[in-house]
């Protein structure tokens, strides 16, 4: 059979069954109709996704500006209680002298204030600055106001004081200071001034009552008092006149709401004079004195001289005038360890127990407020803490005896009394179940009662002066 023939016969053969066979579509064209496709959304995509970060980053650097009234994320919020609290002061119902405020404080620059000073900050909804607080008082005038302020979609509010001299209007004020704390229900300002004296305000919640108290004042009961420097201006606001001169002691703003203490610290806008020089004649002169009587291993003049500085300042008490006397000193942990009362004149006795050194510092581990009547006579005890970071309160107590004493007993859980055993220099040690109270007796050769003293809790807070709590006066 030949190949013509063969052909002839197959060619209609196949011609019909190609016929019938679907052939696939050339792909490539379809391929690049979706490609296109797909790049064009590519390219919408990027372009909105490019304009939607330059408009953020114009929004977040106020190259974009938002109005104040936008929504924005709020990075820290003011104290509720300071907000939520209707305005106080005499110029709460001056809605002209306000409005003129808002006005100035909305075109004017943060960081010409000196409260935002890199100028990122910008002042929102001028119709949100709010006067917390404005009164007028010997002269000055005075008003704390909150600012709503914006950086891009980051929002926080701003508790900015401004001062003036008396009756001054709202374009006299200037800024004076603003609010450094979010958790703090408390803002305080403090100024001095040589021509028109200085002064202080406190403003709290609205139901709290402020102090503002100057020099301590240990009497001879043995209780502490202050010279109060507040007037009251109004629910939760005080305000107190100031010398112009520099005070010798940082007063202190209590603001409480019944018998809790929201709010205790200094006051501080100083100057204050030195309370301690301690290169001073008057400090060399505590050291000749303190060291008469001295019982156990003396302290070194350096370690002595550090003891009674540090008494000095917590006490708030000046060298001069006051009395230093060791009652004991030895050892704790190692390093050097001491019982010193001081006593200002008139005024009642402050016991002191210290230790440490150098290298690991220094410790304060008991201060006690006695009554000048009979303080020599009574024994001092102290719970001995652990030596390591966490200071945690032993059963061992420390106790030091009086110099007439012949023993010293302990009472302690309902039990009989138990005699301490005391050593030359009239110091013992015994063992107390923690946060057990107990009493220490001293007794004469004869048997008489010389003095008797609680054992005082732990102080877990240091930030008061002896006297302001239970656990640092024997006095209720």
């Amino acid at each position: 059979m030949t190949g013509s023939f063969v052909n002839a016969a197959l060619s209609p053969a196949l011609r019909q069954a190609a016929q019938g066979v679907d052939a696939p579509e050339d792909p490539w064209p379809g391929f690049a109709r979706r490609e296109r496709r797909h790049r064009r959304t590519r390219l919408v995509r990027t372009a909105l996704a490019a304009a939607v970060v330059a408009a953020l980053v114009g929004v977040q650097t106020n190259v974009v500006p938002l109005p104040g009234w936008a929504p924005g994320i709020a990075v820290a919020a003011a104290p509720a209680a300071l907000l939520d609290a209707p305005p106080r002061g005499t110029l709460a119902g001056d809605q002209d002298w306000l409005d003129t405020l808002r006005a100035r404080i909305s075109t004017d620059t943060p960081s010409g204030g000196g409260w935002n000073p890199d100028g990122a900050w910008r002042v929102g909804d001028r119709d949100r600055i709010r006067l917390l607080y404005g009164s007028d008082r010997p002269g000055h005038r005075v008003a704390l106001v909150a600012v709503p302020l914006r950086f891009g979609l980051l929002t926080r509010e701003a508790l900015v004081w401004y001062v003036g001299p008396a009756g001054a209007g709202a374009d006299q004020m200037h800024y004076a200071g603003h609010s450094e704390r979010d958790d703090s229900p408390v803002v305080t300002l403090m100024r001095t001034d040589p021509d028109l004296g200085g002064f202080a305000v406190v403003l709290g919640p609205a139901d709290s009552s402020v102090t503002i108290s100057g020099d301590p004042r240990y009497t001879p009961g043995g209780t502490l008092e202050y010279e109060n420097l507040a007037r009251a201006d109004g629910s939760g606001a005080g305000f107190a006149v100031l010398p112009a001169t520099p005070l010798q002691h940082e007063p202190v703003v209590r603001v409480s709401r019944d018998d809790h203490v929201l709010y205790e610290g200094g006051l501080g806008g100083g100057p204050y004079g030195p309370t301690v020089d301690p290169t001073g004649p008057e400090m060399d002169a505590l050291l000749t004195a303190a060291r008469r009587g001295t019982r156990g291993t003396p302290p070194d003049d350096a370690t002595l001289r550090t003891f009674i500085e540090s008494a000095l300042q917590h006490s708030r008490l000046p060298a001069a005038g006051t009395t230093v006397r060791v009652r004991w000193s030895g050892s704790e942990h190692g390093r050097a360890a001491a019982l010193l009362t001081v006593q200002p004149t008139g005024g009642g006795v402050i016991a002191y127990a210290m230790h440490g050194d150098e290298r690991t510092g220094w410790w304060v581990d008991l201060r006690l407020l006695l009554p000048a009547e009979g303080a020599g006579q009574r024994p001092i005890g102290w719970r001995i803490r652990a030596d390591d970071t966490t200071r945690t309160p032993t059963d061992q107590v420390r106790v030091i005896a009086p110099p007439d004493a012949a023993r010293v007993t302990v009472t302690a859980g309902g039990r009989p009394p138990a005699t301490v055993t005391l050593d030359p220099s009239n110091a013992g040690t015994t063992r107390i179940p923690p946060d057990q109270p107990a009493t220490f007796t001293a007794y004469a050769a004869d048997g008489r009662v010389l003095g008797t003293t609680p054992l005082p809790p732990v102080e877990a807070d240091m930030s008061g002066l002896p006297g302001d709590s239970p656990a640092t006066r024997v006095n209720p």
